[in-house]
C-alpha cells in the first residue's frame, strides 16, 4: 500500500488521494465487512442462514416456494400432500401461473418452516 497524498481545500477540508486500485480494494473490504455484519445480525436474531445457492436462486427470480421446497429436500408431491392441495396447484404457484391464496401460502410457509413474507 502506498502512502496517500493529503490535499487541503481552500475551505480547509482535507482530502486523501490514493491510487484507484487501492481505492477499489478498500471498497471491496468495506463491502465484505458489511456482509459479515449482516450475517452476524441474522445469527444474533436466531434466523437460519441460507446457503449461497438458495440466495442466488431467489435473486435470480426463481419462485420462492420452489426454492425453499428444494432447499428443504421435499418433492412437489410431498409438499402438496402436506399442505392439502393438488400437486398441479402447487406447480401453478411455483411457475407463477397462480399466486396462491393467503390460506394456502400460510400453510406452505408453515410446512417449509419459513415466514409468509419469504414466499411473497
Amino acid at each position: 500500500m502506498s502512502t496517500p497524498q493529503l490535499i487541503q481545500t481552500p475551505t480547509g477540508e482535507r482530502l486523501v488521494v490514493l491510487p484507484e486500485q487501492e481505492y477499489h480494494a478498500l471498497l471491496a473490504r468495506l463491502e465484505d465487512r458489511d456482509d459479515i455484519d449482516a450475517a452476524d445480525a441474522v445469527l444474533a436474531r436466531g434466523e437460519e442462514p441460507l446457503p449461497e445457492a438458495v440466495v442466488d436462486a431467489l435473486l435470480d427470480g426463481v419462485a420462492p416456494v420452489k426454492v425453499y421446497r428444494e432447499y428443504r429436500g421435499l418433492r412437489a408431491g410431498e409438499l402438496a400432500a402436506t399442505v392439502g392441495i393438488s400437486q398441479g396447484y402447487l406447480s401453478e404457484i411455483e411457475t407463477g401461473k397462480k399466486t396462491g391464496s393467503l390460506r394456502v401460502l400460510t400453510r406452505i410457509a408453515d410446512a417449509l418452516d419459513v415466514e409468509l413474507s419469504d414466499l411473497t
